[in-house]
């Protein structure tokens, strides 16, 4: 923690248009291909910075959330593209199926991540990795063994959070990195308070921040983001089967090497849905002031805001967020994995 008397920003209810930022670009990929094929497609234009030893950053859910990435999608990636990769996860701040390493254990095999290893990092201990140029933290606490690892790909479901407003690769970095009981503490958690979630809005945008920055350059340059935009309720995956019915469309996968480019890609093909069908999701951003998480990114010199969208589909043509989505029906679709496994009893091949 640090010593000094921080002030937030007060300007995460803003959403500032793609035509407004100022600044370098960076390279947003994106295809509409939601499927193994797809993941693997866009996984090949980012993931050649992988080397050593690969940690996979990823969601694994609650017990039988329904909206977590389809296990399929990422047994493949593993088998054909990171057969030695482990899965990284630590435990949570907050009492439930993945409170303890235990339960934590018990839930990955009821959601069915059994077919890589998956390291829970803070099993046994914490570390301490610098946090260069924050304003709430000198240093955060992450999972002891995260540090063992060269290389993160940071696998997304992008989608909307209680707290958050949106959780893109810098909440899955920023929250799930931090270990269950130090990091997750600092950033969620007054000194002195009694309530757990006290700290909120802008202040808690930061905090997700600067404790992203940290795990990132740690890995820098052997990093990469994945977005995953599918199932995209406005609760988080840490919700579980209480998460909120998904009514936001379907729209792709985004990858990048920046991560501030990644996210700021997703929320804005969100905003630029057709008929406002982005609605919930954006305002869910917006109540939460969650876009301050883009524009502190940029304030730490995370990456860049403006991109150029590849769109892998179209023989890598440079569009428009408008244009990516274009054609969506406004209308939420179910796929053939919303039925889910664990408690449907049924087995995707």
């Amino acid at each position: 923690m640090t010593d000094r008397t921080p002030v937030p920003f007060r300007d995460g209810s803003k959403y500032i248009p793609f035509e407004q930022r100022t600044g370098e670009s960076s390279v947003v990929f994106f295809t509409r291909d939601l499927s193994e094929n797809g993941l693997l497609k866009i996984y090949d234009r980012v993931g050649s910075v992988l080397t050593g030893r690969v940690a996979i950053k990823l969601h694994t859910g609650e017990a039988e959330g329904p909206n977590i990435i389809p296990r399929p999608w990422v047994r493949e990636l593993i088998e054909s593209r990171l057969p030695d990769a482990t899965i990284i996860e630590t435990n949570t701040y907050y009492e439930g199926s993945r409170y303890t390493t235990e339960a934590h254990r018990k839930t990955l095999e009821i959601n069915g991540w059994t077919f890589c290893p998956v390291d829970i990092t803070d099993a046994d201990g914490v570390a301490e990795l610098p946090v260069r140029g924050g304003k709430w933290f000198h240093t955060m606490h992450v999972g002891k063994s995260m540090k063992n690892y060269d290389s993160l790909l940071t696998l997304t479901h992008f989608k909307g959070h209680i707290m958050g407003g949106f959780g893109g690769s810098n909440k899955n970095i920023g929250i799930g990195c931090a270990d269950g009981r130090i990091g997750k503490r600092d950033i969620h958690t007054a000194k002195g308070s009694d309530d757990m979630w006290s700290i909120a809005e802008e202040e808690l945008m930061e905090r997700i921040s600067e404790s992203t920055k940290a795990t990132v350059d740690f890995f820098a340059p052997h990093v990469c983001f994945i977005n995953v935009m599918r199932n995209m309720s406005v609760s988080c995956d840490c919700e579980g089967p209480e998460a909120e019915p998904v009514v936001t469309p379907d729209v792709g996968i985004v990858a990048s090497l920046d991560i501030l480019a990644a996210d700021a890609a997703c929320v804005d093909l969100v905003y630029a849905l057709p008929n406002f069908s982005g609605k919930a999701l954006t305002e869910r951003m917006e109540t939460r002031h969650g876009l301050r998480q883009l524009s502190y990114m940029k304030e730490l010199h995370m990456g860049n805001d403006r991109y150029t969208l590849i769109d892998l589909d179209h023989d890598d043509a440079v569009i428009t967020a408008e244009e990516a989505v274009a054609g969506i029906d406004p209308v939420w679709t179910p796929d053939r994995f919303n039925t889910f496994w664990g408690r449907n009893k049924r087995v995707f091949s």
